[in-house]
């Protein structure tokens, strides 16, 4: 199971790595955003990506639970499975490592927005209604590079909200944690935190963006 994590870590990197690109570029382009529009954006894409997310792990762990017999106890697992998989780890990725490099980065406005308490009654529902979908069809393909870029200005528009409007921001810094941001917490909610809770490891196959996926 480890060379296989290792293997699917390597195999993300590049799309990752093309996101965090995008990412500096927009960075870039909008370093002067007003914190209100940065705010707007980052309540887009963050609920996409907890939707995104929710339907990945909530297939993944649907399909290797396809021998069980359905019933309450196997759908409340996978409902639990999804929303922590989505909700813990999209918060992780769009809300605490970026915070954590404006911190070391010194932002003058870093702030933790955690959507899951602020927007809980937008949050919440949209988690368990991606969860739901996957539930009734389950999709265990699915384009990498959309649910990477998704994530990934998430990321960047908390980060954009912490800086100031003639920031000498670093942009290097900011690369940096915008692909740890995705590259790792999107590896480990797609691919890890399902597994986590299967009986037969045999069951794993690969990723949901592979295509060698059923």
């Amino acid at each position: 199971m480890f060379s296989r994590i290792i293997h699917e870590l390597k195999d993300h990197a590049p799309f990752t790595l093309f996101g965090s690109l995008t990412g500096i570029v927009l960075m870039f382009s909008l370093r002067n955003i007003p914190h209100e529009a940065a705010h707007w954006f980052f309540y887009l894409f963050h609920p996409l990506h907890i939707a995104l997310s929710a339907v990945v792990t909530t297939s993944l762990y649907r399909f290797y639970l396809a021998k069980e017999k359905p019933g309450i106890k196997t759908f409340l697992k996978i409902l639990a499975v999804g929303y922590f998989g989505s909700v813990a780890v999209g918060t992780l990725s769009d809300s605490l490592i970026p915070f954590w490099g404006e911190k070391l980065l010194n932002m003058p406005h870093a702030h933790l927005h955690l959507g899951f308490v602020e927007k809980w009654y937008f949050i919440n529902p949209v988690a368990f209604i991606a969860i739901l979908i996957a539930y009734k069809k389950p999709c265990t393909k699915f384009p990498h590079a959309a649910h990477v870029l998704v994530s990934t200005w998430a990321s960047l528009f908390h980060m954009l909200m912490a800086a100031g409007p003639s920031d000498a921001v670093s942009y290097f810094g900011i690369f940096i944690f915008l692909f740890i941001a995705v590259w790792i917490p999107c590896c480990f909610s797609d691919i890890i935190f399902p597994l986590l809770f299967v009986k037969d490891k045999g069951a794993f196959k690969s990723c949901c963006h592979s295509k060698s996926s059923q």
